[in-house]
């Protein structure tokens, strides 16, 4: 195990950690992460208006009216149905302010290149079938490369310098303006001979290509096995795994649940809902207390052990572990680089993502409808997502018990192996 371990420090580890700091990752991770707010607040907004609470229905509707889901039905449109636009908004403004250029414009001429290449309805409205969750994977691209486009041209010569003294916005305005021009003629220029000769948008093209064969294949049992071990094996070695990930899979797993969450607003019951694996899936039923489901963790420490050290970190550990904040009992215990604590930290999640799966694909719990705050605690998150089902609940009791046996037995071993280490080092000492 310790030659495993060398080798992984030595090799795997310098190559995982240039990988989570390429920039493009880093900027699309951000870029996710600045719009998280936008998509929890459309989210919860799917959630209220189907809540499945007859008294809660009746009563708002006797209190505001039966157009009263239109509120909730604006901030949908003001959030996810224009995702696209806010993600290559956000994605752009941190790769330009990585190259240490101007995030804002940048940004803006992201938004105008998106817009040029969104297809228009009959009455040259833009639709929104694209600017949503559907469209992400041609908003990343757009971004990113509008973006090093960008650069490029800002950099060079094709600008226009103000004299001293003109406000700084002025000046901005000015040295973007060439750089825009070249950018906007160009993905004109791309959209007219696609309208041309391929007769459909790029978004058309990247969806049936790209976007669709994924998603098929990330609804799958094995790919959601692969993820949740990628996510725990990199943890293990103290690399943030679901930051490495996220920039790959959010753009894959946000429009399973944008689908789940339209079908649930237009009536269907989230037990009919196509996708099972989405990103509320992992969030509410594998990552409990955090990556490792580590919550069952302090929970076994709790039970078990007896070991001052391991009792002391469950007890700083058990309040931000509730609320999926995990960091004290990674690296407090430590698990990081624990031999002991590999099989158990790594075959957790993998054990828990294969219950959830036959749960939710037996029909036994409903589908994920909604994405709530990673803050939110266990149990309250399993109501939440399955649109207002106690089965969630139960699933992720479920999960805990599970979890807590099987870290039980790996517990014991680590404590005889520190009371073994602790007692030889007296010993030497006397």
């Amino acid at each position: 195990m310790s030659k495993v371990m060398g080798f992984m420090e030595s090799k795997f580890m310098p190559i995982a950690g240039r990988i989570g700091s390429q920039r493009h990752l880093v900027a699309t991770r951000d870029g996710f992460v600045s719009i998280m707010p936008l998509i929890i607040v459309g989210s919860l907004a799917v959630l209220l208006n189907n809540l499945p609470i007859d008294a809660f229905q009746n009563f708002m509707a006797s209190v505001f009216g039966e157009s009263w889901k239109s509120v909730g039905g604006n901030m949908w449109n003001g959030s996810f149905a224009i995702l696209g636009l806010l993600v290559a908004a956000s994605i752009s403004y941190h790769l330009a302010k990585s190259y240490h250029i101007d995030g804002l414009s940048a940004a803006l001429v992201s938004i105008a290149s998106l817009i040029i290449l969104t297809p228009v309805t009959e009455d040259w409205g833009i639709s929104y079938a694209w600017t949503g969750a559907q469209g992400i994977f041609v908003a990343v691209i757009t971004s990113l490369l509008v973006t090093e486009l960008f650069k490029v041209l800002i950099r060079s010569k094709f600008t226009i310098s103000m004299p001293d003294g003109v406000p700084e916005g002025v000046v901005k305005s000015f040295k973007a303006l060439i750089p825009a021009t070249i950018i906007l003629i160009l993905v004109g220029l791309i959209q007219a001979l696609l309208t041309s000769f391929a007769e459909k948008s790029i978004f058309e093209i990247v969806f049936t290509v790209v976007q669709e064969p994924l998603q098929a294949v990330s609804n799958s049992l094995p790919s959601a096995i692969v993820v949740a071990f990628l996510n725990h094996f990199l943890w293990f070695f103290g690399l943030h795994g679901t930051n490495i990930l996220g920039p790959i899979i959010e753009p894959i797993y946000l429009p399973l649940i944008e689908k789940n969450q339209q079908l649930f607003a237009d009536g269907m019951s989230a037990f009919d809902v196509p996708y099972i694996v989405t990103k509320p899936f992992f969030d509410a039923y594998v990552y409990m207390g955090g990556s490792g489901t580590t919550i069952a963790l302090i929970i076994a420490i709790f039970l078990v052990v007896k070991t001052k050290h391991y009792r002391t970190v469950g007890k700083l550990s058990a309040a931000p572990g509730v609320f999926n904040i995990n960091e004290p009992v990674i690296f407090g215990l430590p698990i990081v680089l624990n031999p002991l604590m590999f099989i158990p930290f790594l075959l957790v999640p993998v054990v828990l993502t294969v219950t959830s799966y036959l749960a939710l694909s037996l029909g036994i719990v409903p589908k994920t409808v909604a994405i709530v705050p990673w803050t939110t605690p266990p149990i309250i998150s399993g109501y939440l997502v399955t649109g207002g089902s106690w089965s969630g609940i139960v699933l992720q009791l479920v999960n805990l018990t599970i979890a807590t046996l099987m870290y039980i037995p790996f517990l014991f071993a680590s404590e005889r192996a520190q009371l073994k280490k602790t007692t030889e080092t007296s010993d030497k000492i006397a």
